[in-house]
């Protein structure tokens, strides 16, 4: 255990290991099952990582194959998953400041907004009441929606409205429906709190908190606050534009609905598809410009320390920057009139670029390993994977046995991945007392 407590960061991959590897023995028991037998190992280990990644892809159709010990089962696992995400970063972020200078503690804190060293229990009491707090009030809009709209019995209609609400909020996209929600891709009444409640989750709580506290003041925002708050927002903004545009006329997806519904279910299925998972819209019909839309929300993902997987907003954003910076010539990035140290700069580059390596190498191995698998459906299962979305386009559940197994490891990596090696470069940083003479290289 030495070796742990020595390194608090090596706590996320190993508690994330744990509660899965729990989580698969349980679910290979008979009564998760509903005709009682039990699951075999490949099929259970995918959907426990599947349920505490917070991912929601499924190698099942979910409310025929589990019961409802299996079901209650995975909607624990993914509320272990997503707290355990959003508990873990904050104490990886105080654990990584800790271990910086004095001057790396001060901008750490700054960057977190008020938490510091010796608020551990403070932050983690405000990060599980905001997931509690939000997931009832997602529970108690769309039960009066089911219960008094749709004619559900109240117990029924809680259930289903509890289920949806934790997997929305974390991140996840397992439905107690074989379609997804295709059902209520126009009803604003479900749709949008799934989507507002996907969004929240999907923030961060630095981000989140500090947006909150400080909502009338946005210029004085910490950088990455801004980056996560307004990149969010103009990925939401252009993704929607984009894909009501492409499928507007396109009769098997929106084209069939009235205006308002049309907005609704395009909102929705873009609000979902940064990371959510939830399938408003048939995937598998969706015009060919709207997948790479969509592999791009999903690479991307949401907010740093959030429920929300993919290299994170702010990593995005703070490369576009970067690049903006190197084509105007200017010596310094900056954001907001504050100057991004140099460390940030190559940790982003490193995280984007380790990350595109990974979804390459997976896609090329899922397409040598399943038979009659296109590149397209390939690059999308294993981005969906990696980026702990849960969207497919419909051949997760006919994958290979090694198939599967590959995007089981993606979820897991997808899922700890980004954040251990972000702060695993930020302990690391050295400080040599030389230098090297300095060249440049031709480039392009």
């Amino acid at each position: 255990m030495r070796w742990l407590l020595r390194r608090p960061v090596r706590l996320v991959p190993v508690g994330f290991l744990v509660a899965i590897l729990i989580g698969t023995g349980l679910l290979m028991l008979r009564p998760a099952r509903t005709e009682y037998q039990p699951t075999p190992f490949i099929d259970a280990l995918f959907t426990a990582t599947s349920a505490v990644s917070v991912t929601g892809m499924a190698v099942t159709e979910t409310p025929n194959y589990w019961s409802g010990p299996g079901l209650v089962l995975i909607t624990v696992l993914t509320q272990i998953g997503g707290i355990g995400i959003l508990t873990g970063a904050a104490l990886v972020v105080l654990a990584v400041s800790r271990q910086l200078g004095l001057r790396n503690r001060l901008l750490v804190q700054a960057e977190t907004a008020e938490y510091g060293i010796g608020d551990v229990r403070r932050l983690l009491f405000r990060i599980v009441a905001t997931v509690f707090v939000t997931e009832a009030v997602m529970t108690v809009i769309i039960t009066a929606r089911l219960w008094f709209g749709y004619d559900y019995s109240p117990g029924r209609a809680l259930w289903s409205a509890l289920f949806h609400s934790v997997q929305a909020f974390n991140n996840g996209g397992f439905a107690l429906y074989s379609d997804g929600l295709l059902a209520f891709a126009r009803d604003p009444w479900v749709a949008l709190p799934l989507s507002f409640g996907a969004i929240i989750g999907g923030l961060g709580f630095p981000a989140l908190f500090e947006a909150v506290r400080e909502w009338r003041h946005p210029a004085g925002w910490a950088v990455a606050t801004k980056l996560t708050i307004w990149g969010s927002v103009v990925l939401l903004v252009v993704g929607f534009v984009v894909l009501l545009i492409a499928e507007w006329a396109n009769p098997r997806t929106i084209g069939q609905y009235d205006v308002p519904g049309k907005v609704v279910a395009s909102f929705a299925q873009i609000a979902l598809s940064r990371t959510g998972g939830f399938s408003v819209l048939p995937t598998g019909y969706l015009r060919e410009e709207s997948y790479p839309l969509l592999i791009a929300l999903m690479f991307i993902g949401g907010g740093s320390a959030s429920t929300a997987g993919g290299i994170k907003v702010s990593t995005f954003f703070l490369l576009a920057f970067v690049i903006w910076a190197e084509l105007r010539g200017e010596p310094d990035v900056a954001v907001g009139r504050r100057r991004v140290a140099t460390a940030s700069q190559r940790q982003a580059i490193t995280v984007a670029l380790l990350s595109v390596a990974l979804v390459v190498a997976g896609t090329a191995t899922l397409i040598l390993i399943t038979s009659g698998v296109q590149f397209y459906q390939a690059l999308f299962e294993v981005t969906s994977a990696f980026s702990t979305t849960g969207l497919s386009v419909g051949i997760t559940q006919s994958v290979s046995d090694g198939g599967v197994f590959l995007l089981t490891v993606l979820m897991y990596i997808g899922r700890v991945g980004p954040l251990t090696l972000g702060s695993a470069i930020a302990i690391n940083t050295r400080r040599r007392l030389y230098r090297y003479p300095e060249e440049q290289p031709i480039v392009g």
